[in-house]
């Protein structure tokens, strides 16, 4: 049959399963949106506020189902409002398929207005990157997309498409898409290699990242911890991988990671690391990390392997499958006297937040209790994001939403409102710093405009909370530009945004504004004030050991 290529972006999507886009219509991209009206019964679009917004949702959207993100966006700056949400989905393995129109093929590359070389600039943030310049390759083109956006390790792909080609039209043949099974050919020495040291462990240790979530390995991680009898700590991308109530769970590991973790992977005998890549957040000092121990690392991506740290032996592969092989070899162990030194770690060095005041531990391990883990929760980045990773206790993956990577400020409310897109019977929750919140506010109008029952929480404490924290332990207390005092109401701004809004000032006003929010059913905003010095702890500086964690109470005997 003879289609226009905006005809052919919507076929080519249908075969791929999609049917929610995260978009802002222009100039160039009008054909593709005339395309949509026509085609409105079949996709659900969420007009965003913002590219920048349409690209976090597409990402939340992604991290939350597993499916592919799709977002729409014009040429020149509306294609370069993506960028920022691409980075993050790049840097996070994110699935994603961002569309934009270009300007006509004569007029490319002679500063036509609202022309950019949008595959251009985002080369070295996407997995790849097309610019569709014959409407005979569109098909073939988008198709290609959607494959290396999802296989091996995920990340985002953009095809931008001129607008002749749009409009212009050519014979298209339907393909029947079917999902490719995870590679399971490892090499047979390495998974040697790797049970040798397994079984000769006396101490080990399970690194986990944000690997198995996407390959969906928690089954067969729970199974390989339990059979090998070791320690579980994770990443920030890795939460929800495996169940922050199983009793080998140390914490997260790194610069707020929790002593237990930092400590015992300081002195196991095999780290044992599953779909992480070794993130300086997380080692630390590289020639002190780990130094007692063998390196075991299992992972999709090759080019991971040896990159930050050393490696004794590695695996390529899926992790699931990875596991599914190792569980099958190995035979029950017994780690006990190993075990009992991390648990009375996780006695002696729990994590711990002042009780007699509002603080954002409090409010967090609240939301645990009224939701008992079934939420999903995105933050942005800071303290917040912290506390939550320390405070919620993730029994399941694609819960917790972050940007780790890229630590981009302002991703969160529009990746819970992807989420919420996604899972429409799941209560979603975003959880924001003042500073972060600032940045794409704007983003509650998307969430008034559809009626999503999305709870939006400000942990207010008017000043950039992990920039001050820096300057108050290594920066003389010289607080640059980080004060945000100022007449800035937000329970009125998200008002005036048609959301509901609920400021908190005490702890006795929060489990009730949670509870008013769970029940309301639309978009909330919840405004919690705390003081401006509440600190995250553990901590360990920048370029230090992870066995150099320290806390309040280390602080304070120093001052003795």
């Amino acid at each position: 049959m003879v289609l226009t290529g905006s005809q052919i972006v919507f076929e080519c999507l249908k075969e791929q399963g999609v049917d929610t886009i995260f978009g802002y219509p222009g100039g160039t991209i009008l054909n593709i949106y005339d395309e949509l009206y026509k085609q409105q019964d079949d996709f659900l679009h969420i007009l965003t506020s913002h590219e920048q917004g349409a690209a976090h949702a597409a990402d939340g959207y992604a991290r939350s189902t597993g499916k592919v993100g799709v977002c729409f966006a014009t040429s020149g700056p509306g294609s370069t409002n993506l960028v920022t949400g691409i980075a993050t989905a790049y840097m996070d393995s994110v699935p994603m398929v961002a569309i934009t129109a270009n300007v006509n093929l004569p007029l490319l590359g002679k500063d036509t207005f609202q022309e950019v070389d949008i595959a251009g600039i985002t080369m070295p943030i996407t997995k790849h990157g097309y610019i569709v310049k014959d409407i005979k390759v569109l098909a073939d083109t988008i198709r290609k997309a959607f494959k290396i956006a999802r296989t091996g390790r995920p990340g985002p792909v953009i095809v931008d498409i001129t607008k002749d080609v749009t409009a212009a039209s050519c014979e298209y043949r339907p393909v029947q898409i079917t999902e490719e099974e995870p590679a399971r050919d490892f090499d047979e020495e390495n998974i040697k290699a790797a049970l040798k040291l397994i079984k000769a462990s006396k101490r080990p240790y399970i690194y986990v990242g944000g690997g198995a979530v996407i390959s969906g390995a928690s089954k067969e991680l729970k199974e390989f911890a339990e059979l090998i009898d070791a320690p579980v700590c994770d990443t920030l991308m890795g939460k929800g991988a495996f169940d922050a109530a199983h009793k080998l769970y140390t914490g997260m590991i790194g610069m707020h990671g929790t002593k237990t973790s930092n400590f015992g992977v300081s002195e196991c005998d095999l780290l044992i690391t599953l779909g992480a890549r070794f993130s300086d957040r997380v080692i630390g000092n590289a020639k002190t990390f780990a130094g007692k121990a063998k390196i075991l690392q299992v992972d999709v991506d090759a080019a991971e392997i040896n990159k930050n740290i050393r490696t004794n032996v590695s695996v390529i592969g899926d992790l699931k499958e990875v596991l599914k092989v190792f569980n099958s070899k190995l035979e029950k162990m017994d780690h006990s006297d190993w075990i009992k030194k991390i648990s009375d770690y996780k006695k002696k060095y729990p994590l711990s937040y002042e009780t007699n005041k509002l603080t954002c531990p409090y409010v967090i391990e609240e939301l645990y209790n009224l939701t008992k883990g079934d939420a999903i929760i995105s933050t942005d980045v800071g303290q917040h994001q912290m506390w939550t990773a320390q405070y919620y206790k993730f029994n399941k993956p694609r819960t917790f939403l972050t940007s780790g990577g890229l630590g981009t400020m302002g991703y969160g409310l529009g990746a819970c409102i992807g989420a919420q897109v996604g899972n429409p019977d799941k209560l979603c929750v975003n959880i924001a710093g003042d500073g972060c919140f600032r940045m794409n506010m704007n983003e509650l109008a998307t969430a008034s405009r559809y009626n999503l029952p999305i709870i939006e929480i400000v942990i207010n404490n008017h000043v950039l909370g992990m920039v001050r924290q820096w300057q108050t332990l290594f920066y003389q207390k010289h607080y640059s530009q980080t004060v945000l005092e100022d007449k800035v109401d937000y329970c009125k701004v998200a008002e005036g945004l048609g959301c509901m809004a609920i400021k908190v000032t005490k702890k006795s006003e929060v489990v009730p504004a949670l509870k008013k929010a769970i029940k309301s059913k639309t978009p909330v905003l919840i405004d919690c004030i705390i003081e401006e010095d509440d600190k995250v702890f553990p901590m360990v500086p920048a370029g230090a050991s992870i066995s150099e964690a320290f806390d309040a109470s280390d602080l304070d005997a120093k001052k003795k």
